[in-house]
């Protein structure tokens, strides 16, 4: 026995004392023996209640109850009526910080946390609910999009005409001034595969009003316009109003924010972009975004040189000049000539390996791009002068393999297998699930479904499986995925519907009101870590159109932070359950009010 002073004892313990311990342990244990016989005579008894009880009240250790977040009420302030086309990623007031080679000025340049708006964007003076679809195709508000520079300028290309109240939409172009229909008449007889569903998805560069893609809808073609922001012609805007897909770009010094080999289609009117330029770098980019077998349609200059060249102030010598080259880079980036006609060249993006092969030979160009370059990274990814070649192994991704539209929305992409988890079991049950989940949105939402909800955004699809489960209603969705999110987009574009890479900690690459209905699906839940759920509401209450809905599905967590924020939004909104009732999920339902300026003389 070691003492506290360190030292031993040398003497043994006296017996004496062991035996009170002895006794006092088997007393002890009979009476755990008697207490235990009580316990399990009672067991019966109290285990249909107790038991049961416990069950409800206590939660399991692997998920431990967890309180709903809460978000003090907060009410914003209006910004003044001169932000109501406020863009604040191509924001005009902020273009002379950049500079103007290759117009860089007009890509994304997102203002610094300090310089973010927390403020509600007015709509303009007299604004109404837009026209319908599809009546909107042919006419919109002039109070809801007052820029009458546009019609001033291009009044005798029948873009479009003030009258009344109204702008009209003629259908007119640069190129097609006979009326966008016979244009697009031309363009099928020179590519029969705009007839039978090969031909899904297209992409016009510099849209003008969106005329071109107006047109393709009902033809089963689903075009993305796209056109920079400007001061005073606002395409997208026009085309957005109308019903008609589009979104604010510029092929620039960065990567479009879609995937590569996607589009089915790309075309150019006269769009201004000088694409011999620089090395043909714009030609690369579109190159790369459009899927083997995929045709690029140009008309405008330098097409048609031999009679056009008066009318555009140069000389013929210059013209022809400017398409041997453009023929000669195209050529050089494994693209052929398809067919051409009048003022319309249209040429085909090679699918054979043998021509792509050829761009590893050295003292090339374009070369081939080297492998540590992601062929679909594009938001914010400079643009490389080199060729994104399409990867062999994919062979029924060209255009040629992939199935006709409508069945080509219902088949596994081939590309599924690149997403952790992806196969063709997986997107059916997505399919499915999404179907269920429309019909229950229709009954807590009846304008779903109705010619009142147009344009549409699901701000985080996987595969595009909401836009799959109301593709038969008068509507377009634009399929939202995540810049930090599982690359998923070019299995949509795969399935025939349109979207775009985003990053929703910024603001969206559109005009304030310009979507009808937004839904999201666990978007706080999966980026709250990153951004600021008060900045995304406010983005999404700017995009929302007045009288416009948002579906928003959340953790019960985030719900009622969510509907604290956006009742400062001036949003009505109620809570619903999901189709199956769970209670970690809920649905909240929200309506934008039209309101106006303090100095609005429409108060």
């Amino acid at each position: 026995m070691k003492h506290k002073d360190g030292k031993y004892n040398s003497q043994p313990e006296k017996p004496f004392k062991i035996v009170p311990a002895t006794l006092l342990v088997i007393v002890l244990c009979g009476f755990s023996f008697y207490l235990g016989g009580i316990f399990c005579s009672e067991k019966s008894r109290l285990e249909g209640k107790s038991v049961q009880y416990v069950s409800k009240t206590v939660s399991s250790p692997k998920e431990p109850a967890v309180d709903p977040l809460q978000i003090k009420s907060m009410a914003f302030q209006e910004c003044s009526a001169d932000f109501q086309d406020y863009t604040p990623c191509t924001d005009p007031r902020r273009w002379r910080k950049y500079g103007s080679h290759r117009l860089t000025f007009l890509e994304r340049h997102c203002p610094p946390m300090l310089e973010r708006k927390q403020c509600l964007v007015p709509p303009p003076d007299g604004y109404k609910p837009p026209i319908r679809w599809p009546k909107s195709r042919d006419e919109c508000w002039y109070r809801n999009v007052p820029y009458n520079w546009i019609n001033k300028q291009k009044s005798n290309q029948n873009w479009l005409r003030k009258q009344g109240e109204k702008f009209l939409f003629p259908g007119g172009g640069t190129m097609f001034p006979r009326g966008v229909g016979a244009y697009v008449d031309l363009m099928q007889d020179l590519i029969p595969e705009m007839r039978d569903g090969t031909v899904r998805t297209a992409i016009d560069t510099g849209c003008g009003v969106a005329s071109w893609g107006g047109d393709l809808l009902d033809r089963g073609i689903l075009t993305v316009s796209l056109a920079p922001r400007d001061n005073h012609e606002a395409q997208v805007q026009f085309a957005l109003e109308r019903g008609i897909p589009a979104i604010l770009g510029v092929i620039s010094t960065q990567r479009l924010p879609f995937p590569s080999n996607s589009f089915d289609m790309a075309h150019c009117s006269r769009c201004l972009i000088p694409w011999t330029e620089f090395g043909g770098i714009y030609l690369l980019e579109v190159h790369r975004i459009l899927r083997p077998g995929g045709f690029w349609v140009l008309s405008g200059p330098p097409v048609n040189y031999e009679n056009r060249w008066r009318g555009w102030n140069t000389t013929v010598e210059e013209q022809k000049s400017d398409y041997e080259k453009l023929e000669g880079l195209l050529t050089s980036m494994c693209f052929k000539m398809y067919a051409k006609k009048d003022d319309i060249a249209v040429w085909q993006k090679s699918s054979d390996s043998s021509c792509y092969n050829k761009l590893a030979e050295p003292d090339v160009y374009p070369a081939k791009c080297d492998d540590s370059l992601e062929p679909d990274s594009a938001w914010y990814t400079p643009l490389r002068p080199c060729v994104v070649v399409p990867k062999p192994e994919l062979k029924k991704s060209a255009l040629e393999s992939l199935p006709k539209w409508p069945e080509r929305l219902q088949v596994a992409p081939e590309r599924i297998s690149n997403v952790p988890g992806g196969s063709s079991s997986a997107l059916k049950h997505d399919d499915s699930k999404w179907k269920v989940r429309a019909k229950h949105y229709k009954k807590l939402l009846p304008a779903l479904g109705t010619n009142e909800i147009r344009n549409v955004m699901d701000m985080n699809t996987v595969y595009g499986g909401f836009a799959a489960a109301v593709i038969d209603d008068p509507l377009w969705t634009m399929n939202v995925v995540s810049s930090y999110a599982a690359n998923t987009l070019p299995v949509v574009y795969d399935r025939g519907l349109i979207g775009t890479y985003h990053d929703w900690c910024e603001a969206f690459s559109t005009y304030p009101r310009t979507y009808d209905l937004l839904h999201l699906d666990g978007l706080f839940t999966a980026e709250s870590h990153r951004c600021d759920m008060k900045y995304v509401l406010l983005e999404m209450d700017r995009i929302l159109r007045p009288k416009g809905y948002a579906l928003i599905r959340e953790s019960s967590y985030f719900i009622d932070a969510i509907a604290s924020i956006a009742k400062g939004l001036r949003w009505s909104c109620h809570r619903e359950d999901t189709e199956y009732g769970v209670a970690k999920e809920k649905l909240l339902v929200c309506q934008k009010k039209l309101w106006y300026s303090a100095s609005s003389s429409s108060r």
